[in-house]
């Protein structure tokens, strides 16, 4: 059975305390705006997945009161920074398997200022003895012993000295990446950040930990978004062909021992997981990297989005660095990865972002992105990993 988004929706990601508003006001602008994007009403679904990671326990349903009571199941999905992606896929799951014809995906945050901790639920560094990413801060603290930075861009930033000392990958690169990003997102006017950087200006910004600066690192945000994926049974009867993008494959892998095998920061932080979500997605879909249009891939910071080219089959292993430098991932070029602002430049507000991928890639694929639409886009690939492990790749096609 096929399954398609007809509808999307998303809220400004916005700096923490920027907005007088609760994560169920968040999640009430995004689910309506999905829901009327779709043009159907609450009444109509089945099914919701939500996802977050920094509200307690049934928040999703306090979340989808605000769109009615109408008593259906919800469930709570906590994946890290893939709690999105996951919630929906367990939406085109629902539909796919015939547990209902119209399923929402909704994903919110409502996070703390300053820099996101080592993974536990209070958002802060944890006792990493007992954090579930503490086999992860092992395989760091084994190769790099560990700095007083923050822990998560210091376990992508050490990804980026072993990506530079192995691969000669340079520090003006992995700004390019940045660059591009923060220039993409002056056309989207749901960017937490909308200012345009160069790479001497990205390059010059505080260091967070070498070689990141805070421009090449995702914020903390604010946020919701909101997917109405339905079956195509649902798509004929309310004649929502126009609007709807098919979900044509969709993977979720987690870590296996080639995450910790070599004990480098480059395998974990997941480029083995994403590496082979790709794989199976590929293989599902028929297709591969030279067909895709536009991407929306999880460039935490900006090593990541390099890592990711190779995962994804953009580029050879250690070929990332020259691949964003000769402009093949803006417009103009092979590709065009990101162009929202991706998380450096969107924001990240953990349970929304990966919704907030597949709403961008909808708007793409049906020509409606505006200053940053992507010409003739067909077919857009999504990317959304967490530590922990988790890794979603999900293609979408008009």
């Amino acid at each position: 059975m096929r399954s398609y988004i007809v509808g999307v929706g998303m809220t400004k990601f916005e700096k923490p305390e920027t907005r007088e508003w609760q994560y169920w006001d968040m999640a009430r602008e995004a689910g309506t705006a999905a829901l009327a994007d779709a043009g159907v009403r609450y009444e109509d679904v089945q099914q919701a997945a939500v996802g977050y990671c920094f509200q307690a326990s049934t928040a999703g349903q306090r979340a989808v009161y605000e769109l009615g009571l109408s008593g259906i199941p919800v469930y709570n999905v906590n994946n890290n920074c893939a709690t999105g992606s996951t919630a929906l896929m367990m939406a085109r799951q629902f539909v796919e398997g015939g547990a209902g014809d119209c399923v929402l995906a909704l994903g919110f945050e409502k996070m703390a200022r300053g820099s996101l901790g080592g993974g536990g639920a209070d958002g802060g560094a944890g006792d990493f003895k007992t954090s579930p990413v503490a086999r992860h801060y092992g395989i760091m603290a084994a190769a790099h012993g560990f700095e007083m930075t923050p822990p998560t861009a210091q376990i992508f930033g050490n990804a980026a000295r072993e990506h530079m000392k192995r691969y000669g990958t340079t520090e003006a690169q992995l700004a390019a990446v940045a660059a591009k990003n923060h220039r993409h997102s002056t056309g989207n006017p749901y960017a937490q950040f909308q200012a345009p950087y160069t790479v001497d200006e990205v390059l010059a910004a505080k260091p967070i930990h070498h070689p990141l600066t805070r421009l090449q690192c995702s914020p903390t945000s604010d946020g919701a978004a909101a997917a109405v994926v339905v079956s195509e049974r649902f798509v004929d009867e309310h004649g929502l062909g126009d609007r709807a993008v098919e979900i044509a494959a969709q993977a979720m892998t987690t870590d296996t021992e080639d995450s910790f095998a070599s004990g480098t920061c480059i395998d974990a932080v997941g480029l083995p997981m994403s590496r082979e979500a790709a794989r199976q997605v590929y293989e599902s879909a028929g297709i591969g990297a030279d067909d895709l249009d536009v991407i929306e891939l999880h460039d935490c910071f900006s090593i990541n989005e390099l890592l990711t080219y190779e995962a994804l089959g953009l580029c050879g292993e250690g070929e990332s660095g020259p691949l964003v430098e000769s402009g093949a991932t803006t417009h103009g070029g092979s590709w065009v990865v990101n162009p929202s602002g991706g998380l450096i430049s969107k924001g990240h507000p953990l349970g929304a972002t990966g919704i907030a991928q597949a709403a961008e890639l909808t708007w793409q694929l049906r020509g409606e992105a505006g200053a940053r639409q992507v010409p003739d886009a067909r077919t857009g690939l999504a990317h959304n990993i967490g530590l922990g492990g988790a890794a979603v790749v999900t293609l979408l096609r008009r």
